[in-house]
């Protein structure tokens, strides 16, 4: 499976974690900790997939790649 950049964070409104995957729209995960939000976004990606193939729709390629901050020393 395609190696794809997760965002993952916490919500104070939502009060848990969530991950979601940019180049998979709509792809996205919730729990309670971070590796449960982890876990369950692996999941919604396979059923993305899954998804994908079975309606004959493209799987994007790995793009997305945040911007890094380096900072000067």
């Amino acid at each position: 499976m395609k190696d794809y950049h997760i965002n993952l964070f916490y919500s104070e409104e939502d009060e848990g974690w969530i991950a979601d995957i940019p180049d998979l729209s709509m792809c996205s995960a919730f729990g309670d900790t971070a590796a449960e939000a982890l876990a369950e976004l692996e999941l919604a990606k396979s059923a993305w997939i899954e998804a994908a193939v079975r309606n004959g729709r493209p799987i994007p390629e790995p793009r997305y790649r945040p911007l890094i901050y380096q900072a000067a020393y």
